[in-house]
């Protein structure tokens, strides 16, 4: 499978949005949906007429009933599935959030020092871009996968921060 990314264009449009408090960084245990079992940043698909942030702030909210803090964009994820699914998936930064976070019918909220990241048990692609993100750069990664396995993948760090969306 090679895609070509010139051409590409996403099925969906969806975010993910990692809230930041000092040495910790707030992740989810999935429970439902696309990674369901994975742990990852709170986030999902955005819905009509909502912009990346919006919906990236009412996530959150959905997921774990906390409001994250002046999101930043800081990416975009391009991912091409070999069953023909595409997704384009922008990456947000908050600094802290209003309220605890807490439990929901779709993800258990886990306060994770940013040192002690569980990859093992992440999409495959986190470990590329989700450091350099949580250090404050900015970035475009394209990932294909069959299913849960990635089979190819590149980075573009950006110097520049990308245009609010």
């Amino acid at each position: 499978m090679t895609t070509d990314w010139s051409t590409w264009q996403p099925r969906e449009r969806a975010n993910l949005c990692f809230v930041v408090r000092g040495p910790e960084v707030l992740l989810i245990h999935k429970k439902r949906g696309l990674g369901a079992g994975k742990i990852n940043g709170p986030g999902g698909r955005l819905e009509p007429g909502e912009t990346a942030v919006q919906a990236a702030v009412r996530e959150v909210q959905e997921e774990l009933c906390v409001t994250p803090l002046d999101p930043q964009k800081r990416g975009e994820l391009h991912f091409q599935f070999a069953d023909g699914y595409s997704l384009h998936c922008t990456v947000f930064v908050a600094d802290g959030c209003e309220g605890e976070p807490v439990e929901t019918e779709e993800a258990v909220p886990l306060w994770v020092r940013q040192d002690e990241i569980p990859f093992d048990r992440m999409w495959a692609d986190d470990q590329h871009w989700l450091p350099g993100v949580l250090a404050g750069r900015s970035f475009r990664g394209f990932f294909e996968f069959d299913s849960d396995t990635m089979l190819a993948h590149r980075m573009e760090w950006l110097e520049e921060e990308l245009p609010a969306s």
